[in-house]
Formats: structure tokens, C-alpha cells, sequence
């Protein structure tokens, strides 16, 4: 069996409200992650009122609310979990939200978002910053440049900063479609660029084919709003705007596209190109698809519901 990330969901019949609120659950829950009303709405399978979430999961004996928080019923321990690492995260993520606003300022970068556990506040033992920018067209790998100089700066406080994934403007539009990329994009924070932001959500209206109650328009007024760019960004931009940028732009693509594919798990989740610059070598995507399905083949012995492998991910 092969996990195809790329792939379109194969359909499946609509499952019920009761089942979709255990696969909910069952993913957050490979994250040590319970959640609340509003996530469990948020990142339902199925379209659904919160007060229809709110009653149903009243009836249900496998799941198990305290503080008005949600999870599985063999599962107490992660309350704790997530208790604590919230409290651990909010420092880090107040950093990651400063540092994001300066990422934005810097040359050829047009939206910072925060992405990762760090967005969740669920910080375990992995302490990355992770980052997704997109990039004025023909600057990508420029702008990954200023990025990870500014990186270099916070490592000195002690924050490591991942801009694990860059885009440029003409590339909003997500190729891998699954509940993993889904689950990713809707936990997103948006730190710079909320009118880029606006038209990233625009061109991936398919996430709402696997969170049909995630909201898709940004209701934040600033989203319509531009934001000006620093007297820095402005003087770097027009001295790499022409020939010169694009000789850099050039060098530096071709420079580390060749360094990347001598990297173990080059292939499988990255993706290089003057348009995107996707790092994911460590198949986060692959691995959480696979654990997923594990605890959906479990889940099939508590409600004799045949399993929805298929409705996630291909398999062949």
C-alpha cells in the first residue's frame, strides 16, 4: 500500500455525524492534541451546526469531555498534555508572531503565515519556528535568502526559524490535496500579507471538500488592505529587481536544488522550482497519513462503521 500525497480523495459516501466526530478526534489524537467545541467544528469531516456537534458528542460513551475539552475515551492523559504545552508554547509563539511581522518586511516577501505545531500552541520536542511565505514571482529563492539571514539573527536568542514552505504569488494553489494539507492549511496563522492571504484561500476552496465548516474568507477588515512596504524592502527591491536579481535568483536556485537533492528524503514531500520552495524531508505528511490510517482501521471496532481509509488518502 502506497500513500499517494498528490492524489484526489477517492469518494466515499458521507459519514455520519457520530463518525465524523471520531475521525476528528482520531487525527488531533495522533498529535497528543484534544480539542475544543470550536476546533472540533473547525476541522469536522462533515457539515454540521456546533450546536449539532455539541449535542451529538453529549451522547457519545467513546469520547470524553472535561474543561471543554474533546477526546477519545481511552485517551485522559492527553488533556495534561495539552494543557502543558499550550502554557510552554505561548512564549515561543508570541516570538514566532513578533519575528513574522519582520519576515514580511523584508525584500520580495509579500505573506508570512506561521504554521506547524508552534500555530496549534503544541509545541513538543520539536522547537522550530515553522514558516509558509509567498514571495513576489521570480524572487522566491531570493526571498528564502533574507529569510534565512533573519534566521541567523533569532538563533542568537535561541529561535530557530524554518521557512519550510515558499511559494510566489502565481503559485497559491495547493497541488497535494488530502486531510493532512487540508488540516495544514486550516491551522495556519496569518501574520503579514492578510490581502495575499485573502487570495490564497481563494484558490484552495477545496480544502472545504474535507472542512466544510472551515471558514474560507477572512473576516478581518485588514484583509482587504495592503500593507505598505519598508524603506528597506523598497531600496532592496529595486537593486534586485532587474538583471542583477535575476543572475542571484538564478545562483541560488541552482545552487541549492542541487545541494537538496543530495539530501536524505529528497523526492517524496519536497518540491523545488522557481515558483516553490517545499523542504518537507522528513515525510511529516506521509507519516501522520499512515498513523491516520492506523487509528481508523481502530476506530472501525468501536462503531462497526467500515473504515474510510480510502476518503483521505489513494491507496494502491
Amino acid at each position: 500500500m502506497a500513500l499517494a500525497l498528490g492524489t484526489q480523495p477517492v469518494p466515499v459516501n458521507t459519514p455520519s455525524l457520530e463518525r465524523a466526530v471520531l475521525e476528528t478526534l482520531a487525527y488531533s489524537d495522533i498529535f497528543d492534541h484534544p480539542l475544543t467545541l470550536d476546533e472540533l467544528h473547525r476541522f469536522l469531516t462533515v457539515s454540521a451546526s456546533k450546536e449539532e456537534v455539541r449535542v451529538c458528542v453529549a451522547k457519545m460513551d467513546c469520547v470524553v469531555s472535561r474543561h471543554d475539552v474533546y477526546f477519545l475515551a481511552d485517551r485522559s492523559d492527553i488533556l495534561e498534555i495539552r494543557g502543558r504545552r499550550v502554557e510552554n508554547s505561548r512564549p515561543a509563539f508570541n516570538r514566532a508572531y513578533f519575528y513574522g511581522r519582520i519576515i514580511g518586511r523584508l525584500p520580495f516577501i509579500r505573506m508570512v503565515a506561521l504554521t506547524g505545531s508552534l500555530a496549534m500552541l503544541n509545541l513538543s520536542k520539536n522547537r522550530d519556528m515553522d514558516y509558509m511565505l509567498v514571495a513576489k514571482p521570480g524572487r522566491v529563492w531570493t526571498a528564502r535568502a533574507f529569510a534565512l539571514l533573519f534566521g541567523r539573527l533569532a538563533l542568537m536568542f535561541g529561535d530557530v526559524i524554518c521557512p519550510n514552505v515558499i511559494i510566489s504569488e502565481q503559485a497559491l494553489e495547493w497541488r497535494a490535496r488530502n486531510i493532512y494539507t487540508a488540516r495544514e492549511f486550516a491551522q495556519m496563522v496569518p501574520i503579514s500579507g492578510l490581502d495575499i492571504f485573502d487570495q490564497l484561500c481563494t484558490a484552495n476552496l477545496w480544502v472545504k471538500d474535507f472542512l466544510p465548516n472551515l471558514p474560507m474568507d477572512p473576516d478581518n477588515p485588514l484583509s482587504k488592505r495592503k500593507e505598505g512596504a519598508s524603506v528597506f524592502q523598497k531600496l532592496i527591491e529595486y537593486l534586485l529587481g532587474r538583471n542583477l536579481g535575476d543572475m542571484f535568483e538564478s545562483w541560488e536556485m541552482s545552487r541549492k536544488i542541487a545541494r537538496f537533492k543530495k539530501q536524505k528524503g529528497y523526492g517524496v514531500e519536497t518540491n523545488f522550482s522557481a515558483d516553490v520552495c517545499q523542504g518537507n524531508f522528513d515525510h511529516h505528511g506521509s507519516w501522520t497519513l499512515k498513523s491516520f490510517e492506523e487509528r481508523l482501521k481502530a476506530l472501525s471496532s468501536w462503531d462497526n462503521v467500515p473504515e474510510r481509509v480510502e476518503g483521505w488518502v489513494r491507496v494502491k
